[in-house]
């Protein structure tokens, strides 16, 4: 059976789970020979965080946090491990068989699948199965109706082989709405101390001059939230939620297990002139949508005009230090010789060197 492929680092691309909301993912990624990349790839991950780790050079499936090292014995990492390698060398097997299917020869070629299940705090149950093929999507699963959906023709020519596969699509679906669940309330139970925690963003503006135009960017940077889920949205008069104009990066993880993220909102000098503009952040740590608002800066920025002042500072120090140290030179100077070195240089023994 095939199973789809690449997202060079698919841990980043699922959206994110929303509030009160608990997921179970896992990616896995096929990739063909010679690229120097791990040919096969398991990540999975519970509520966006990386909770196990597989790949085809250490062939172990292994945990990537405390909670899972410390909740799993030996047995289940031994099982967990002889599934992927099963499953690594279905993987193989597509990638020989794909690209003759479709008539390629040669060139690299990424096969994906992920798949997992979400719950709510009402107890709704969601769950999903996508392929993809060399980073395109390819198959998606709809467990109601026990059938796939074509994303284009090369995904139709595996969709008529797939859908009167009764029993392989009810077992999909037994997984789906139940083991899956299990498993996920499972692993909540050990990592709920990480996985529950609420922790605020910071929040900060900063502005600067559009490159070839007089138009101001001004970044709303959100960063070191957890969980994952945030929502940031440029605002205008405290009432006009802005898109165009504005730049979303995507939500990346920092090193510390927390998120940031980034939205550039590009202004024109009359439209500053004539409307006030906000970045107004929601999160799950927050009791209400906090509001950052925008106060455009005048003149050159600040640190300009401190490192001007602490520069003619420094400069009339120099200048004082000068005329001091002549003064006093010239009262010396009257009963004074230099002294000569044994090469007999004219210079005053007391010159310092240059460092």
């Amino acid at each position: 059976m095939l199973r789809a492929v690449v997202l060079a680092i698919l841990c980043c691309v699922h959206a994110a789970s929303a509030a009160g909301t608990h997921s179970l993912r896992y990616f896995f990624t096929g990739v063909s020979e010679g690229t120097g990349l791990p040919e096969f790839t398991i990540v999975g991950l519970v509520d966006d965080v990386q909770h196990v780790h597989y790949d085809s050079v250490t062939k172990k499936m292994r945990p990537t946090q405390d909670w899972m090292e410390r909740s799993e014995g030996p047995e289940y990492w031994e099982g967990e491990t002889q599934r992927a390698v099963g499953t690594e060398q279905t993987f193989k097997v597509d990638l020989i068989n794909l690209p003759k299917r479709f008539n390629q020869t040669g060139g690299v070629h990424i096969s994906q699948t992920m798949y997992g299940c979400e719950l709510d705090e009402d107890g709704t149950k969601r769950g999903f199965v996508q392929e993809g093929y060399d980073g395109e999507d390819y198959l998606i699963f709809d467990k109601d109706t026990l059938t796939w959906t074509a994303a284009n023709q090369r995904g139709f020519t595996t969709k008529v082989k797939w859908d009167p596969d009764t029993a392989g699509n009810q077992q999909w679906k037994a997984y789906l709405e139940t083991e899956c669940i299990e498993w996920l309330q499972k692993y909540v139970q050990y990592g709920r101390e990480t996985l529950e925690r609420r922790v605020p963003p910071a929040v900060t503006l900063h502005q600067m001059k559009a490159r070839g135009s007089a138009d101001t960017e001004v970044l709303c940077h959100v960063t070191g939230f957890f969980p994952r889920a945030v929502e940031v949205t440029w605002v205008r008069d405290g009432r006009d939620h802005l898109e165009e104009g504005v730049q979303s990066g995507e939500v990346l993880p920092n090193q510390d297990g927390t998120y940031q993220l980034r939205k550039i909102l590009t202004v024109s000098p009359e439209e500053q002139g004539k409307h006030s503009y906000s970045c107004q952040v929601d999160h799950a740590s927050f009791t209400d949508r906090q509001n950052y608002i925008w106060v455009p800066e005048s003149g050159p920025p600040i640190g300009i005009i401190v490192g001007v002042i602490v520069g003619v500072l420094a400069l009339a120090t120099v200048i004082i230090g000068v005329v001091i140290w002549k003064k006093r030179q010239g009262g010396a100077q009257k009963n004074y010789t230099p002294a000569r070195t044994n090469e007999g240089s004219d210079t005053s023994s007391d010159t310092a060197p240059h460092a």
